[in-house]
């Protein structure tokens, strides 16, 4: 099940944003497992604000990542701990479900979990100058003019290699870890844009194995530029 996109895109967001005329800027990162999302957005964030910078503008970009769960958490009024299984793309079962929302006076459904991290997404990107990793944000935020959205990929291989480095396990477990976790990934994404829709096709797509961070932000700061989103 996903959520009316269009529906939810028409509704006002909760805080007071009168002193903003539109929403944005934001930039959206995708990514398949194994790739360097949050070394990119947070090297981005720093290359916007110092190009803001030179041009006169006082703004300063940030890039979102744990803040996401932390105020989804306190929207819903509830430990973070609690919905720390839906950012991992997990699911609760039938049955663990059914007996949570009887025994639980605090219990808050998938639906209801995933639907109020789009809100706090969405209205983060109403605040601009934000980078947002994963969370379905190219779903999210795909109608904002200001905005700009990007994959980032690499062969399977390298990723593998990548991941059974960094947490120390088995090619093979590695290997099996990105196929698993991007599958679920692109459930999530599905959640809100639908199924089957083309709607969410990114801006651009980064190979990570051929491009260097350095290269990544570099490019990336050129395009904003040439979008006006800096």
């Amino acid at each position: 099940m996903h959520i009316n996109l269009a529906k939810y895109l028409s509704e006002r967001v909760e805080e007071d944003y009168s002193r903003k005329t539109e929403p944005g800027p934001v930039i959206t990162f995708s990514r398949e497992y194994g790739c360097p999302a949050k070394i990119i957005a947070s090297k981005l964030a720093d290359e916007l604000t110092n190009k803001a910078i030179l041009k006169g503008k006082d703004v300063k970009w940030r890039y979102i990542t744990k803040e996401i769960m932390a105020e989804s958490a306190r929207a819903l009024q509830i430990d973070p701990e609690k919905i720390k299984y839906v950012f991992a793309y997990e699911h609760k079962g039938a049955l663990d479900s059914v007996l949570s929302s009887h025994l639980n006076k605090y219990y808050k459904s998938d639906k209801k979990i995933r639907n109020t991290i789009a809100k706090v997404i969405r209205n983060m990107a109403n605040e601009g100058n934000v980078i947002i990793v994963g969370r379905g944000g190219v779903a999210i935020t795909r109608d904002i003019p200001d905005s700009l959205h990007i994959m980032l990929e690499a062969p399977l291989e390298w990723r593998a290699a990548r991941i059974a480095e960094n947490y120390n396990i088995s090619l093979q477990e590695a290997r099996k870890s990105a196929i698993d976790v991007d599958k679920k990934r692109k459930e999530f994404r599905e959640y809100f844009q639908g199924k089957g829709t083309d709607y969410t096709c990114f801006d651009t797509t980064f190979n990570c194995m051929t491009l260097s961070i350095e290269e990544i932000v570099k490019i990336t700061c050129k395009i904003a530029e040439i979008r006006k989103l800096i």
